[in-house]
């Protein structure tokens, strides 16, 4: 097992179509060509958009490039997660998102659960018109969607 880590920050209006974060769903039969290429291209584009999925483990599905780092222990991937809570708290709307303390609890959260074999996906509103998603995701398998591919060669 090991974990990736995925951020993004950006506009707000752009995270809240909920509809180009979407897995796109498989046609049901009878498929015709049309409706293959229709699923093949939305699908290229959904693994191809820096957008966070709606499913936190679909993260594994998008381009490699977008992983910000890998670890091998759970402990490793939180102090990454600590590391850009730390980095963009100044930019919270909310003060009390920004809390070191608060941060410092939710960091000790991600951990137990990223131990567990779980997955962590935390939302901060930056700004006025910013949103900062972070995510760590469990690989090899994830626990949720066990068939999920590792999207890329470990060494």
């Amino acid at each position: 097992m090991h974990l990736h880590a995925y951020s993004w920050l950006g506009e707000k209006e752009l995270f809240d179509h909920e509809i180009l974060r979407r897995l796109p769903d498989r046609p049901l039969p009878p498929v015709t060509p049309e409706d293959e290429e229709h699923y093949r291209t939305a699908l290229d584009t959904f693994r191809r958009s820096e957008l966070p999925p709606m499913e936190t483990a679909y993260w594994l599905l998008k381009t490699p490039a977008l992983i910000r780092a890998t670890f091998h222990e759970p402990k490793d991937a939180a102090t990454w997660l600590g590391q850009q809570l730390t980095e963009h708290a100044p930019g919270f709307l909310s003060r009390q998102e920004a809390d070191t303390a608060r941060l410092s609890r939710l960091v000790a959260t991600a951990a137990d659960r990223l131990s567990g074999g779980g997955d962590v996906s935390l939302g901060f509103y930056a700004g006025r018109t910013s949103f900062l998603s972070l995510a760590v995701v469990t690989c090899s398998p994830n626990p949720l969607c066990p068939d999920l591919p590792c999207p890329q060669a470990l060494p």
